[in-house]
């Protein structure tokens, strides 16, 4: 990374007061709605963390690595300052390259959130696709997500010391897996925080392939890289549904692949657009009902995602939910008519054979 790097040529757009639920993925958006309408479960959440791991956190950051700032890597933190200015955070998180060769970056702590990115990243990336990184981060420290993540930690833990008991393993495996669901969509959304940063959906694409195993571009194919994604999306073999679903039942992100053709796809959209111009949900904005549009918003997302989908194992689940859903349609309906049934039955067993009935 120098200051010699791709740079973008028009000034950004910032976007004042925006409010998260601009940008989160439709099944992120509920999961935070439906977190922030549970009184106090936020503030138990902050108070964990504040006492144990977030101190903890911050002080081995300053100890063990490289704080940014003006006179140590100036180019992260003019891009750190940017970012926060263009997303308009109350405050600008401290930002800290750890020495790590692998390509890291990560948010931590709630009441004082700070980023830590790798330097494998930071020598990896170039000026604009860091910043795309770094305004992702600053999707997770606006949407507060650090609550949720601090939630999935502590589970983990919780099902590591009752691993003995059988059946706290299932009920803990399944509200873990709906946490990691959400994690992935949570990713989504701060992909979208990141091009909001950015506003250069070609150097978010560079991010992505960078993450994949990009090291020169000049022997990446972009329109062969994003074939990738449509073909991982759209296998015909239920075996390869099944790999599918267990490789990603304890991922924490999407695969690189299938970020860059999703966020692309919401670069190309009419939302995208529509915020470039200033039209935008607001923090400070009066909303009638934002649970329950947010978790229909979900739902939505999940449904049209399963009626899109080529992969076969989607639609037999797709299948499978409509004939239940058929059936116990049919099993009601048999109650709502069973009144007017019986009556008609009896009346026709008085008349003919005193009553009696055979089955």
């Amino acid at each position: 990374m120098t200051e010699s790097d791709v740079q973008q040529s028009s000034p950004r757009v910032r976007f004042p007061g925006i409010s998260p639920r601009a940008y989160e993925h439709p099944a992120d958006k509920g999961a935070m709605a439906t977190l922030r309408s549970v009184p106090g479960v936020a503030d138990v959440l902050k108070t964990l963390n504040a006492l144990f791991n977030e101190r903890a956190e911050r002080l081995m950051a300053v100890a063990s690595h490289v704080r940014v700032g003006p006179s140590q890597y100036p180019v992260l933190d003019r891009i750190r300052n940017e970012a926060a200015e263009v997303l308009d955070l109350e405050q600008v998180p401290k930002l800290y390259v750890a020495r790590d060769p692998r390509v890291i970056a990560q948010t931590r702590g709630i009441d004082e959130p700070f980023i830590v990115v790798s330097s494998g990243l930071v020598e990896l990336f170039d000026t604009e696709a860091l910043r795309f990184v770094i305004g992702h981060e600053m999707g997770h420290v606006l949407s507060g997500h650090a609550v949720l993540l601090t939630l999935l930690d502590r589970l983990l833990k919780l099902q590591r010391s009752v691993a003995w008991v059988p059946l706290g393993v299932i009920g803990l495996r399944a509200v873990i897996a709906a946490l990691y669901e959400w994690q992935r969509k949570a990713e989504l959304s701060c992909d979208r925080a990141g091009l909001l940063v950015g506003q250069d959906p070609q150097a978010s694409l560079r991010a992505h392939m960078y993450l994949a195993g990009a090291t020169d571009l000049s022997q990446i194919d972009i329109p062969a890289f994003l074939e990738q994604a449509k073909e991982y999306e759209e296998v015909e073999d239920i075996r390869d549904s099944i790999i599918k679903l267990l490789a990603v039942e304890q991922q924490t992100h999407p695969f690189a692949v299938v970020r860059a053709s999703q966020l692309q796809r919401w670069a190309a959209s009419e939302e995208y657009r529509t915020i470039l111009t200033g039209d935008y949900k607001r923090r400070d904005a009066q909303d009638d009902n934002p649970l329950n549009e947010d978790i229909q918003g979900a739902a939505k997302s999940y449904k049209d995602s399963w009626n899109n989908s080529t992969d076969p194992l989607v639609k037999v689940f797709s299948d499978v939910g409509g004939a239940l859903s058929g059936v116990a349609d049919k099993v009601f309906s048999g109650f709502r008519r069973r009144p007017s049934d019986d009556e008609g039955n009896n009346e026709g067993g008085n008349g003919g054979n005193g009553g009696d009935k055979k089955s």
